[in-house]
């Protein structure tokens, strides 16, 4: 694809990432109102975050190969209109059924838009100095957005109630939905005739949300609910399905040659290592803020201005460290300074510490934070064909889902545990901060990881190519 105008191009892309991301913690501060107005009970209203998250986990990888097949343009345009219909009826719900479902929705919308966004950039921005420069200008929009969501989810729900929160994603996603029309090149036919595999599809996305649903639910129904068990049983089998049917599939949703690039893997991995301890970490926070310390929800997102702008910082930083060093030694520093800064935030975990105990951990944790955000996705995308890259990014995407899920389950649990007979707020703290470390023990893990990347070299890479660009025999 050929962009006239590159600039104008990223920059809607950018946007795009900064009204999905700030998405992610705008919701969290108005559900405490949401949950009374609407009648959920303290069990039932974290349905109106699992929602989204089971259904954006479970469609990723259905997301990327849409991207791939139906097009880039063409399925940006559908995410950012699914999210402002969604956002729309979430603002206008009445009834618990009508939020979840319109929670489910924009879940699918981010499924879509994310793994097509990056997509567009691996193709719009050739591998290198170019590409990894929009994925460090896209990054830093994603880290401004964690830091508006906080702050504009605290106003809006003070001044206007919870509907704000939905209605204020509407006019911008309207807006890049139409201009992306104008600005993105149409989506190029290749001549090829290929499969939606929709066997294939319907295996993974299932065995995905039945994944997601289990360790969402496992913490609040318990490990051993029917649903939670019948929920992995099934994504089991699902998942062996979708494995069987890929082998012998003749133009599979999810090409096992892929796998070959190492790369890819090793960005495939280390985004399930990030998010499920860079990524668990504002929950964390938030739970120090308002529960131990007693922080309203503006003060919370005042709070968290330090470690996102940290992070911005970092996914710039990153972008640098990439092109002077390579993406191995970038991610073992970003882990590096991950595992210091973390294992420092953890001081910061008690009733009798301020914020200013927690605040050099905040800063030296959210700049690797930012750094092995920028660098790992450069290594998803590295030597990935161009009518790969969305199929590659979903993967990378759907790992990052399950990453978040599997780390917030095993480190609330920890952070659950051992606490009985203490004072609440200590007990909570406590927890917390044996959440933290094992975070920090979890990014020494990615760290592990990093290693097994291969230093990049300076002659172009040799692509994948796909089972139609196949030379005949």
């Amino acid at each position: 694809m050929t962009v006239r105008r590159p600039g104008w191009a990223l920059a809607l892309l950018a946007a795009a990432q900064l009204v999905y991301s700030l998405d992610i913690n705008i919701v969290f501060v108005a559900l405490p109102e949401l949950a009374a107005d609407l009648g959920f009970s303290d069990q039932t209203r974290q349905w109106v975050v699992s929602a989204y998250v089971v259904f954006a986990g479970g469609f990723l990888l259905l997301g990327g190969r849409a991207a791939d097949l139906l097009g880039r343009r063409r399925v940006f345009v559908l995410a950012l209109t699914l999210y402002a219909a969604s956002s729309l009826a979430g603002g206008l719900a009445d009834a618990q059924g009508v939020i979840v479902a319109a929670r489910a929705v924009q879940g699918i919308g981010g499924a879509l838009l994310l793994p097509s966004t990056l997509a567009l950039i691996g193709t719009l921005f050739e591998e290198g100095p170019r590409r990894n420069r929009a994925l460090a200008v896209w990054g830093g929009a994603g880290a401004s957005g964690l830091t508006i969501g906080a702050l504009l989810g605290g106003v809006l729900t003070q001044a206007f109630g919870w509907p704000a929160v939905f209605f204020v994603n509407v006019p911008p996603a309207a807006a890049i939905a139409v201009a992306a029309l104008l600005v993105i090149p149409r989506d190029e036919r290749d001549g090829t005739s290929r499969r939606f595999d929709l066997p294939g599809a319907l295996t993974v996305t299932a065995g995905a949300t039945l994944l997601v649903f289990g360790l969402v639910q496992g913490p609040e129904l318990g490990w051993t609910a029917p649903a939670v068990t019948g929920a992995f049983v099934l994504a089991v089998a699902s998942l062996a399905a979708f494995t069987v049917i890929e082998s012998r599939g003749a133009d599979p949703l999810l090409p096992f040659g892929l796998l070959r690039n190492r790369s890819l893997v090793v960005g495939v991995t280390v985004t399930f290592v990030f998010m499920g301890t860079f990524g668990t970490l504002p929950y964390f926070l938030t739970v120090l803020f308002q529960d131990v310390h007693g922080y309203s929800a503006l003060e919370t997102g005042l709070a968290f201005l330090v470690p996102s702008v940290a992070i911005a910082s970092g996914t710039q930083l990153g972008e640098r460290m990439v092109g002077r060093f390579g993406a191995r030694r970038t991610l073992v520093a970003g882990f590096a300074a991950g595992v210091a800064g973390t294992a420092a935030l953890a001081g910061g975990f008690g009733v009798g510490a301020s914020f200013v105990t927690a605040l050099p951990g905040l800063l030296v944790s959210g700049v690797g934070h930012g750094i092995v955000w920028t660098a790992m996705w450069i290594a998803a995308s590295t030597g990935v064909a161009a009518e790969r890259q969305g199929v590659a990014n979903g993967m990378a995407s759907m790992t990052l889902n399950l990453g978040n899920a599997i780390g917030l389950a095993v480190l609330t649990a920890v952070a659950g545990a051992g606490t009985g007979g203490e004072p609440l707020r200590a007990a909570v703290a406590d927890g917390g901060r044996l959440a933290v470390l094992l975070a920090a023990a979890g990014m020494a893990a990615g760290l592990a990881v990093s290693l097994g990347l291969r230093t990049v070299r300076t002659s172009p890479p040799v692509r994948e190519r796909a089972p139609d660009q196949m030379p005949s025999s």
